[in-house]
């Protein structure tokens, strides 16, 4: 069963079409990863599907909802939840405020409740700290729990970034090269990590990533990109054997 269709996607920039007649399906289950050269379009679909850009032509549909038209600040309430390329965390507050952060969409309780801190409140914030407890667990990040952001290593802002987006219970996780600068050993974490989403948890996962080591590891499907538009979709084994995909690669042809 597909959780998210995404039919004939375009973005343009001025003159520029940045991603040009793309279409694919994710199925609820796998781990689905589009990759491509610099400049492919890979991340523009990335911010179409979290609504950070209006299509210029297309249509999207998540979990049978139409969200070609939803606000950004809604999309995480039909369960959908991404990283970013670049880390966006609060660096002054500490690796369990920020996990808390990723709890917002799933307070219920109305402002007047929080002012008295009625049992509702209550009841509530102690869901949440179980929840973020168990990303914690999940991510082994006991050793810096009440560590400000600004202070850790690259490497674990990476983790916590994931484990917020995690922290909002997401149907689909959208991770923005979640394997940017992080070691051999970190990569390999990451991989595990996913692997354990998918298995244990049940997240369908529609990743974005250039170590096509990670990608041959975890991936279900992957979508090759190429000039914002779709080269190949299949297997890992499949799109890197293609020759269109060698080509926009390497500047030359499998024959050549």
């Amino acid at each position: 069963m597909s959780l998210l269709v995404a039919e004939n996607l375009s973005k343009s920039f001025g003159g520029v079409r940045a991603v040009d007649g793309v279409s694919f399906e994710v199925e609820a289950g796998e781990v689905f990863t589009i990759v491509g050269p610099n400049g492919a379009g890979k991340s523009t679909v990335f911010n179409l599907i979290s609504r950070f850009y209006e299509c210029t032509t297309g249509r999207m549909v998540f979990d049978g909802h139409d969200i070609t038209h939803v606000r950004p600040d809604q999309i995480i309430a039909y369960g959908i939840a991404r990283t970013f390329q670049n880390i966006e965390l609060f660096d002054h507050s500490t690796v369990l405020q920020n996990l808390l952060v990723g709890r917002h969409s799933r307070r219920k309780a109305s402002v007047l409740e929080n002012l008295l801190f009625l049992p509702r409140v209550r009841q509530e914030e102690r869901e949440h700290r179980r929840a973020v407890e168990e990303v914690i667990e999940f991510l082994d990040l006991h050793a810096h729990r009440e560590k400000m952001i600004a202070g850790l290593p690259y490497g674990v802002r990476k983790v916590v970034e994931i484990g917020r987006a995690l922290a909002s219970g997401p149907k689909l996780l959208l991770l923005d090269e979640p394997a940017s600068g992080l070691s051999v050993e970190e990569t390999q974490d990451v991989a595990y990590w996913i692997e354990d989403m998918q298995k244990e948890m049940g997240l369908t996962i529609l990743m974005v990533e250039h170590d096509m080591k990670l990608v041959s590891q975890v991936s279900t499907r992957v979508l090759a990109m190429a000039d914002g538009k779709p080269l190949a979709l299949g297997t890992p084994a499949e799109v890197q054997s293609d020759p269109k995909v060698i080509e926009a690669y390497l500047g030359t042809s499998e024959a050549a």
